[in-house]
Parts: structure tokens; C-alpha cells; sequence
């Protein structure tokens, strides 16, 4: 199915920085030129509530974070944000408020790793993944819900130290699916814990990704490419 040259095996997953890496840069060359002239960012008619992103980290000091696209620890190696900054639309944040509260009384607490993204890196991810890891990112040509403040990328920490889960942060391999049982048992346990408390309070699981959640009302929210440096405090 992949080429050899495609291809890293680690434990036996392959990971999406082993995708790219095997692509060289004459591949990933060849990806961008094949794209650029084809990919603006789409504007959604539906989308009638006015965007209201807020800085999670202000919005609730209970938080923590680990903005994974702000360094170079993610399936593309290096940083694509300017700063570690988490926004997302005031009433998603307020759910991930009471989500922390829930996670809380078990004695835990919520460890985000993405929010808001702005459409011009969701851009540059598709570009620049190959076309047979595409599952795992979205299509700019219709946009994430990232792209709309309504997606967020987390894990559950237990006094200040992240959670075994079934699979990495930004794995392209079914060990991320939420189908996957093949995981350590308390593993599996504290991925489907999170989902309870998440959909719970109004979030909807991706299924081949135990990290990801989408706002249940994300269909209101326009698609924006406002930099995270752009954005208000909130």
C-alpha cells in the first residue's frame, strides 16, 4: 500500500512526521505546487452567529495546556503557530469549563492540546501530507471546525501528569480510532471517561481520533483565518 520509502515504522505505527519525512523534499515539493493554485478558503452562507473567540487560558486558570502546533512536537515537525494560545468560541469554552469541573470531582483535569485554528494551516497541513494519510486532516477546500472555533484537541492529566490514552496525540494509525480495543485496558478506560464527560456537555467524538471533539452547534460559526496573534484576550 505505501512504499518503503514512505514509510516509518515506530513499535509498529506509522506515524504521520514518518509519512512526510519519507516523502523527501522533492515529494513534498511536488504536493505544494500540485495544490497552491486551487485552495481558497470557503465561505459558509449557513454560518449566522458572530464569531466570539476567547483565550481559554484566561477564560479558566484550571486549564492546562501543551499547544502542540506551537513546537515542533506534531506529525509536522516543527512549529505552526507563532504562540502557544488556545481560543475557541465563548460557548465552547464555557462547556470545556464545566467538562474541567466534571473531570475534577474524579480528580482529574483537562490538558488541551488544540483549538481554534486558523484556515491557512489547516491549508498547510493538507498540502503537505500525503495523499494517503488525508483521513486524518481536513480538506481546506470545505473547511475544519477548527477552522471555526468549534473543535478541541485534549486529554484528560492527573496531578499535572497527562493520562495513558490508547494512542499518541496525532497518530495516523487505527490505534487512534475510537473502535480500537486492542489498547491497554485502563488506556481505553480513560478515553471513553473523557467521552462520557464531553458529550455529556454538548461535544461530538471524532471516530478515528480519541483526542478530537467538535462544539454539537459548529454549524453556526463561520469558517475564519484570523491569526492567533490577531486575537483579543477575550
Amino acid at each position: 500500500m505505501r512504499s518503503a520509502s514512505e514509510r516509518q515504522v515506530l513499535t509498529g505505527r506509522i506515524t504521520r512526521r514518518g509519512a512526510l519525512a519519507g516523502l523527501g523534499m522533492a515529494g513534498i515539493a511536488g504536493l505544494l505546487s500540485g495544490c497552491a493554485a486551487r485552495l481558497t478558503m470557503p465561505v459558509d452562507a449557513t454560518a449566522t452567529a458572530a464569531p466570539d473567540l476567547v483565550d481559554l487560558a484566561r477564560f479558566d486558570a484550571r486549564l492546562r495546556f501543551d499547544i502542540r502546533y506551537a513546537t515542533p512536537n506534531n506529525f509536522m515537525g516543527r512549529a505552526l503557530y507563532p504562540q502557544a494560545k488556545a481560543v475557541a468560541q465563548r460557548p465552547v469554552a464555557e462547556a470545556l469549563s464545566r467538562v474541567q469541573t466534571r473531570a475534577e470531582s474524579a480528580g482529574y483535569g483537562l490538558l488541551i492540546f488544540d483549538a481554534y485554528r486558523p484556515w491557512r494551516i489547516t491549508r498547510m497541513m493538507w498540502k503537505e501530507t500525503p495523499p494517503e494519510q488525508r483521513e486524518f486532516v481536513a480538506n481546506p477546500a470545505t473547511g475544519s471546525r477548527h477552522n471555526r472555533g468549534c473543535s478541541i484537541d485534549l486529554t484528560l492529566h492527573k496531578d499535572g501528569v497527562e493520562v495513558v490514552m490508547p494512542s499518541p496525540f496525532d497518530d495516523f494509525t487505527p490505534a487512534a480510532y475510537r473502535s480500537n480495543t486492542k489498547a491497554p485496558p485502563e488506556a481505553l478506560a480513560a478515553s471513553r471517561m473523557l467521552e462520557e464527560w464531553m458529550v455529556a456537555e454538548g461535544f461530538i467524538p471524532l471516530a478515528n481520533e480519541w483526542w478530537h471533539y467538535d462544539w454539537a452547534e459548529w454549524r453556526l460559526y463561520p469558517i475564519m483565518d484570523v491569526p492567533l496573534e490577531d486575537v483579543a484576550a477575550g
